[in-house]
């Protein structure tokens, strides 16, 4: 059984509730259910804390035991080296994914200090890209 971490960052405990032309109306957590029941050959292990230092350390954790990392980092995707180090860092293969397509907003959004430390990086496909992210850890 494949052991995945699903980690996320700023704001994405608001998903259902935040701006849901951009990241939809369902929450988190009913579509963690659904991961679990189609991925049940996996352990998902989920996480969300909107602190850039708590993100780190939970890379650290399980950078070197799981069998991947799903990564979320919202905003910090685009402003944080420390994150795109401890990516580097960590053994552990990284699928840094976005629920919005990044390139069609802010050009600030554009740049990715994870992206290049990643195994691959799947944005726009709303909260499927959590799918195709756990399909290239099977």
């Amino acid at each position: 059984m494949a052991k995945i971490v699903i980690l996320h960052g700023p704001n994405l405990n608001l998903l259902g509730k935040r701006e849901p032309k951009i990241y939809g109306a369902q929450g988190f957590d009913s579509y963690l259910e659904h991961l679990k029941e189609s991925y049940a050959d996996h352990e998902l292990i989920y996480a969300q804390t909107n602190v850039e230092g708590v993100l780190i350390d939970l890379l650290h954790e399980h950078g070197f035991t799981a069998d991947g990392i799903i990564l979320n980092a919202g905003a910090y995707t685009h402003t944080s080296v420390g994150i795109g180090d401890a990516v580097r860092a960590i053994d552990t293969p990284v699928v840094e994914v976005h629920i919005s397509n990044t390139f069609g907003r802010e050009d600030f959004r554009h740049r990715s200090y994870i992206a290049p430390h990643a195994a691959g990086v799947i944005v726009g496909f709303g909260l499927k890209v959590y799918d195709l992210a756990l399909n290239y850890f099977k």
